[in-house]
């Protein structure tokens, strides 16, 4: 009988054929929280995280970013309780399309608050203390070409990510910084935005967290040794899963060894489950440059 864990166990196969992924590379992937992606029991946490982390944007400060040509970028800015002496991690996190404004609020908000929220929980605070950096673009991150009843096409160079970074390294002048331990995230036009800041400045991060985003395929040679988990929800209706796999495909192809996660049954809100992950925030700052 075609029973829907035998689907399940297929597709997984047929995955890992797909990306000629071998034994010993799985074992390397962290454990995921366990259960069915659209079981309650893997559903509560997700519905704890809803009610708990919003809250948590009124510890953001609202910041402006200007450049020496006098173009801004408005940001939100976490700090943790820091002690004398020492350096801490941060985290840059790219909202994704809902986000887009110049409000400096919505890169907080409803899907926002997966990825921006989710290292500054208290449970994660006492145990990796970081500063978190989440800036707003009126923009795509990547500078693109729009194309009619296509999402758009990433183009090479700098585009507003640029702005971001520039952000990046100002807070590192400012604060206690650690830069042996900077990340980048983001989800869908965020998540394109982790692969094409990633590709700008392979130096300055220690590892990056794409979700269900699109890279150029130019830029992929630059990111194979760095540390990357990526992240695709199998039923993706706007940006297809396919789109991950043939990234991890050619990145496994180049020599690198990035992480793949791509949860069965689950769409483009997939962020959901990957930042509700406790092995993601342990493997995130366990990286180090």
């Amino acid at each position: 009988m075609d029973s829907p864990s035998r689907r399940r166990a297929t597709r997984a196969i047929a995955l890992l054929a797909l990306l000629g992924a071998s034994a010993s590379f799985a074992q390397q992937t962290p454990k995921l929280l366990p259960g069915d992606p659209n079981s309650d029991a893997r559903w509560e946490p997700i519905e704890r995280f809803k009610k708990d982390a919003p809250p948590l944007t009124a510890a953001f400060e609202a910041r402006t970013y200007r450049d020496a040509a006098g173009e801004t970028m408005p940001y939100r800015l976490f700090k943790p309780k820091t002690e004398p002496g020492r350096l801490y991690p941060l985290v840059l996190f790219l909202h994704g399309s809902s986000g887009s404004g110049t409000d400096n609020v919505k890169q907080l908000d409803r899907g926002n608050w997966f990825g921006s929220l989710a290292w500054t929980l208290p449970e994660n605070q006492r145990r990796h203390p970081c500063f978190v950096v989440a800036p707003q673009s009126n923009e795509n991150w990547p500078p693109v070409r729009l194309r009619e009843g296509q999402l758009p096409e990433i183009l090479l160079g700098p585009g507003r990510d640029r702005l971001a970074i520039e952000i990046v390294e100002s807070l590192a002048g400012e604060l206690p910084i650690d830069r042996k331990r900077i990340y980048v995230t983001g989800h869908s036009m965020g998540g394109a935005g982790t692969w094409h800041v990633l590709a700008q400045r392979p130096e300055l991060f220690a590892a990056g967290v794409p979700v269900c985003g699109r890279a150029h395929p130019e830029t992929l040679a630059k990111l194979k040794d760095i540390p990357i988990w990526n992240f695709h929800g199998e039923l993706d209706e706007i940006e297809s899963v396919e789109t991950s796999r043939t990234i991890i495909a050619t990145l496994r192809k180049l020599g690198g060894t990035p992480l793949y996660t791509e949860y069965p049954g689950v769409g483009h809100n997939v962020f959901m489950w990957v930042y509700t992950e406790p092995a993601l925030v342990e493997w995130v700052f366990r990286q180090h440059r």
